[in-house]
């Protein structure tokens, strides 16, 4: 068989080099039994076909800033495993952030995530699994740490739009900006002490927004849903819609009667909302020291594998 036809890679790499069909490949190379190969290849075939419009098809990771109109700039961020969060992309929003606080065309930011499901899922369970040290541990966990003081410490109003399911890390993010909209679909769940480790980052964020208990009670209820009802009811969400549409309309709305007010009473403001987190520069990255020890642990370990084989 071997001798019949070239390596089925290089096939496939020639097809896509040439701009032409494979299956012209086939019919024009001489050794090629177009009919023995696909008896004994075909379902790869079909299934690499699949595959690769699959992967076209599928967007990128980004974190990308969109200036609105005056005074309004939007931040969008997207991963194609439900909006999870890999380092690059906290990185990549905390120096979004930044940016944007230094801009002095900027007066609100629209923090969102792409598409029309899921909000955020929270830690990259890719890069969860992948950690083998304590230094890679509290590295990965201090991405959470640069977005939420990074949100604290930019100086502009954040509004939050939240069209989905906000989960673990997903939950820190609606809670650390400044006023949070989602629809009736953004569920909460901080699912962290499922897997073994706990809530210790985005803890200080979500517990200055909800109140001890209710931060308490989604902590150890760790595999429980909350309705975006219930969310609203604690302070992390101001309004729920029951649209996108109608998210997406009232977050411009919000967004622009902010970007008409005075941009000195917003900075002000912004440092009022914020007093006593000074400390946070320190204690967010102590939490992430918690946590990247932790994910080392036997019971971690097992754990993350178990959802890994789900």
């Amino acid at each position: 068989m071997g001798e019949n036809f070239p390596h089925l890679g290089l096939l496939f790499f020639a097809s896509h080099k040439c701009g032409i069909s494979i299956f012209e490949l086939f019919l024009t190379h001489k050794y090629v039994n177009f009919s023995c190969f696909w008896e004994q290849f075909g379902h790869y075939f079909c299934d690499s076909i699949l595959n690769i419009k699959k992967l076209k098809n599928t967007p990128m990771p980004f974190v990308n800033s969109n200036l609105l109109e005056a005074g309004i700039l939007e931040i969008t961020f997207f991963h194609e495993a439900q909006n999870s969060l890999p380092s690059d992309i906290l990185l990549g929003l905390a120096d979004a952030i930044k940016v944007a606080g230094e801009n002095p065309e900027v007066l609100v930011i629209i923090l969102k995530s792409g598409g029309d499901r899921t909000f955020c899922a929270g830690a990259s369970f890719t890069e969860l699994v992948a950690i083998q040290d304590f230094d890679g541990g509290k590295t990965f966990f201090s991405g959470f740490a640069h977005v939420i003081n990074a949100i604290r410490t930019c100086g502009k109003i954040v509004i939050g739009r939240v069209q989905g399911k906000a989960i673990g890390g997903g939950v820190g993010l609606a809670a650390a900006v400044d006023h949070c909209f989602a629809t009736t679909q953004a569920q909460v769940k901080l699912s962290e002490l499922a897997v073994g480790i706990g809530p210790f980052v985005v803890g200080p964020a979500v517990q200055r927004k909800v109140g001890l208990s209710a931060f308490t009670q989604m902590t150890l209820n760790a595999t429980e849903l909350y309705s975006a009802e219930w969310a609203k009811e604690k302070g992390l969400y101001a309004e729920v819609f029951d649209t996108i549409e109608e998210l997406d309309a009232a977050v411009l709305a919000f967004a622009r009667k902010l970007a008409a007010s005075n941009p000195e009473a917003l900075s002000l403001l912004k440092k009022i909302f914020w007093e006593g987190t000074d400390h946070w520069s320190e204690l967010l990255f102590e939490r992430a020291g918690m946590s990247g020890k932790l994910v080392l642990s036997d019971f971690t370990r097992q754990a993350l594998a178990k959802f890994a084989s789900k």
